[in-house]
């Protein structure tokens, strides 16, 4: 991104069109603001000049401030004299001629705040206007706390910060956030006559920020923001900065809107340097990094047009990628063994639509031009035009490579032969066939519909066009693409074997499994190592710990407490019984019944696994749970893998829901220190076995003192 300016050009009606000119978006450096606040001057200093009309170049207004100034620390580098608020009020907002926003493409975060500030906003129907900035752990900083409830009304804008939710155009000017819905093409020139128009006093010359009439009474206010406090702390308790955000609003509505200012300006700089904000930015970018892998995305490919793809397996992961895809408009075959089968694969998908016809997501109509799209099948016939077929069948190794020896001998040469698989060894899965080139990973999560995380996996010989192809998808159905190389559980789910293994482990020496999943939960898990496994189902824990032991049978933990309660028909939450019991509405309680399992299981675990453990304060426990997690991520670093650790952090966000204000499993894991988790593992791994053992990557690291995420070598190829 270059510096950023702005240009200002006068016409002969007396308007000055100042264009914000800083591709691609148009962000707000410091070296803008100044530049605007500029040609400000000299418009308002300009006897030829009666009003002003403020745009964005490329079809965009703007789509916020740089924020890799935050993360950069070059805020610190505004010139002394400078100010964006003094600008945004006094210059701006309190101008002798008005100002009028012609807003077309995005209008985001301080881009919005700026447009807030001018008298008049023009803006065309697909424009998208919102401030997202909680999302990274800040407040809107220009005084869009203070201008958003006094043009929307105080619900709307608590809503469009707390959710960082933006609206277009037609909406914000149904609400009133904007003036006049134009067509591009008129965008500016009906600016210019909008602004002329408020000149001669055809229009009222509104300053936003000292509007009333849109905010409720006081003691009506107070009650919306003590709701939206109780909303704020239920869907997310450990963070502070949607209060903080409530009450700079609320600072506005009771001292008025200069105290509003004052406290946002205080609390934005205060949060900019939080931990909170420094995880979120970190994910903000390492977000926007995943779809760039060396040896891949630089080469110079681009991804070739997949039109139709073929789904074998219409169980809850296949009819979920069907679903995904067709949301999307791709044509999808989906084929299953049976009549029954297939059927009921058809009817997930169904279900699945119709829940976003419920939730308003989506018309009816919509949703019935998404179904024409699929297509049912029961042979292989209709596969001779795909151009990718996503295997999603039971985890069975001997079954998958006989599926995918027919795709062989019935797709096209071109074809894209992709597996869902989350464990098995893609050579495996395509042992028997002559195709290895085009065999790709493309492993979605449960709700694959929902989840937002796609694990892309490519082996040695993966053709890299193959997986430009799948990060092509990846984008047109709004997933977020990790690719890695090819073993045992892939990425995700290898880094994360240690997790559940850890959490039986400290069962089997002496501690309470409800007491885990509540300190799990409480640091930031959406459910425990056990409510998990009740999820999951004990069936597929077992199968896939198979995978890990017959791979990792070193550093395995084996624990017999799930094998003895399958035994006793218990399955998890599908039979309504495994560490919890379900109710009819399917609402997880404790079961006293599992203590003769745990006994049994400790019993079996005594003979040879070392002390029992009496009780562990929260910190230990998730320490012994958390970082054998990172001991494997870094094996996974050093084996090649993954090919940075910030694709790792992404990956347990969106792919096993690690808290995203804690920036990811390594980023905590830095902010604690490569020494201080090397020692821990190695003082437990006295004491319990290997395990716990720390890893020669983290050995290193916790010795020369290096960040854990360090690049420090060339990433290994894997191609």
């Amino acid at each position: 991104m270059g510096r950023g300016r702005t240009e200002m050009e006068v016409g002969a009606d007396g308007v000055a069109v100042i264009t914000i000119v800083n591709p691609p978006v148009n962000a707000l450096s410091l070296d803008v603001l100044v530049s605007l606040k500029e040609n400000y001057e000299e418009a308002l200093r300009r006897d030829d000049v009666k009003a002003i009309v403020l745009t964005g170049a490329g079809g965009k207004f703007s789509g916020g401030f740089d924020i890799s100034a935050f993360q950069e620390g070059k805020t610190k580098q505004a010139k002394v004299d400078f100010s964006a608020n003094d600008f945004l009020n006094d210059t701006l907002e309190g101008a002798r001629k008005p100002s009028v926003a012609a807003i077309d493409g995005l209008a985001l975060g301080g881009g919005l705040e700026v447009a807030m500030a001018c008298h008049g906003r023009i803006s065309t129907s697909t424009a998208q206007l919102g401030l997202p900035e909680l999302r990274l752990g800040i407040i809107p900083g220009m005084g869009g706390t203070q201008r958003l409830p006094r043009l929307v009304g105080l619900s709307k804008a608590l809503e469009m910060m707390l959710m960082s939710k933006s609206m277009n155009g037609d909406e914000a000017h149904a609400l009133g956030l904007v003036d006049a819905i134009v067509s591009p093409d008129e965008l500016v020139k009906t600016a210019r006559s909008w602004a002329l128009d408020i000149v001669e006093l055809r229009r009222p010359w509104i300053k936003s920020l000292y509007r009333t009439d849109k905010l409720e009474p006081l003691g009506m206010a107070r009650e919306i923001l003590n709701f939206a406090r109780d909303q704020a702390q239920k869907q997310a308790a450990k963070l502070q900065h949607p209060l903080i955000c409530i009450d700079v609003i609320e600072e506005g509505i009771v001292s008025g809107p200069l105290a509003g200012l004052w406290k946002e300006l205080y609390s934005s700089r205060m949060l900019q340097s939080s931990e909170t904000s420094k995880s979120l930015m970190h994910i903000f970018f390492a977000q926007r990094a995943t779809s760039k892998v060396p040896g891949i995305t630089d080469i110079g490919l681009t991804p070739r047009r997949i039109r139709k793809v073929a789904i074998v397996g219409g169980g809850l992961m296949g009819s979920g990628i069907a679903t995904a895809l067709i949301l999307s408009n791709y044509l999808v075959i989906l084929k299953e063994v049976n009549e029954n089968f297939l059927q009921s694969g058809i009817g997930k998908v169904k279900a699945n639509l119709q829940g976003y016809v419920k939730k308003r997501k989506m018309t009816q109509e919509e949703c019935g031009k998404a179904l024409s799209l699929l297509i049912g099948v029961l042979d292989y016939e209709h596969f001779k035009d795909v151009d990718m077929v996503i295997e999603a069948v039971i985890e069975n190794v001997s079954l998958k490579q006989q599926i995918f020896a027919d795709l062989e001998k019935y797709c096209p040469p071109h074809c894209i032969l992709a597996s869902n698989t989350s464990t098995i060894d893609l050579n495996s899965i395509g042992e028997k066939t002559m195709s290895q080139d085009r065999i790709v990973g493309a492993h979605f999560f449960s709700p694959a519909h929902v989840m937002p995380l796609l694990e892309i996996v490519y082996t040695r010989t993966t053709s890299p066009q193959v997986v430009v192809d799948l990060l092509g998808v990846a984008r047109k159905i709004h997933k977020t693409p990790i690719v890695v190389g090819n073993c045992t559980g892939f990425a995700v789910n290898r880094m994360f074997f240690p997790y559940s293994q850890a959490a039986a482990l400290l069962v089997d020496h002496g501690l309470d499994v409800y007491q885990i999943d509540r300190v799990i939960t409480k640091f930031g898990m959406p459910m425990g190592p056990f409510r998990l496994a009740d999820l999951v189902g004990f069936k597929v824990a077992v199968a896939t710990g198979t995978q890990y032991l017959q791979s990792f049978p070193e550093r395995c933990y084996r624990s017999m407490l799930i094998p003895i309660m399958l035994q006793d028909k218990r399955i998890g939450e599908s039979s309504r019984k495994g560490f919890y019991v379900y109710d009819e509405k399917w609402k997880a309680s404790p079961d006293p019944d599992i203590k003769k399992y745990i006994e049994k299981s400790r019993s079996i675990s005594a003979v040879t696994q070392g002390p029992k453990v009496i009780e562990l304060a929260d910190k230990d426990i998730i320490e012994m749970i958390f970082f054998p997690v990172v001991n494997e991520a870094c094996r996974v670093l050093d084996e090649g893998i993954a090919s940075k650790s910030s694709d790792l952090d992404i990956a347990s966000i969106m792919g096993m829901g690690f808290p995203s204000y804690r920036g990811g499993t390594m980023f905590w894991a830095d902010s604690l220190g490569a020494n201080y988790v090397f020692s821990r593992l190695e003082e437990w791994s006295k004491m319990y076995g290997d395990f716990f053992k720390p890893c020669a990557y983290l050995k290193e690291r916790a010795t020369r003192g290096i960040p854990l995420s360090a690049q420090v070598n060339q990433a290994k190829s894997r191609l």
